[in-house]
């Protein structure tokens, strides 16, 4: 990981504080009622993936790191299928950043496999 001093310096951690952020500004709108529900649900699924890039970074193996980017992908998917409940119960208002927000995570999932695929390359 040469020019990567810490974990903030990898775009899908960066990409993935993005999501969050997105996240968090789309369910503003939401009905009161799922205040503890879908929309606690969708904040920490988005919060879970930026940190368990960081939390990967900082053990000490590979392996170990592979293993959270797995996780981190998986709540990249957890976020992704309660989005579409979501939009699919009518909660989502701003279609524009939901779309953008659906965009988002098909291309951090992206980032996610390769940069897997690559720590798994390197440790051939």
């Amino acid at each position: 990981m040469s020019g990567i001093n810490s974990y903030k310096d990898l775009l899908i951690w960066q990409k993935g504080i993005d999501i969050a952020i997105n996240l968090y500004e789309l369910v503003e709108d939401f009905p009161k009622e799922e205040i503890y529900a879908l929309k606690s649900q969708l904040k920490r699924a988005s919060i879970s993936i930026s940190s368990n890039i960081a939390e990967g970074y900082g053990r000490n193996s590979t392996q170990s790191y592979i293993h959270f980017l797995c996780i981190s992908r998986g709540s990249l998917f957890e976020l992704e299928t309660q989005l579409i409940i979501a939009n699919r119960l009518k909660f989502i208002r701003n279609e524009t950043l939901f779309s953008e927000l659906m965009n988002q995570i098909i291309e951090e999932s992206k980032m996610i496999n390769s940069f897997i695929n690559k720590l798994e390359s390197s440790k051939s």
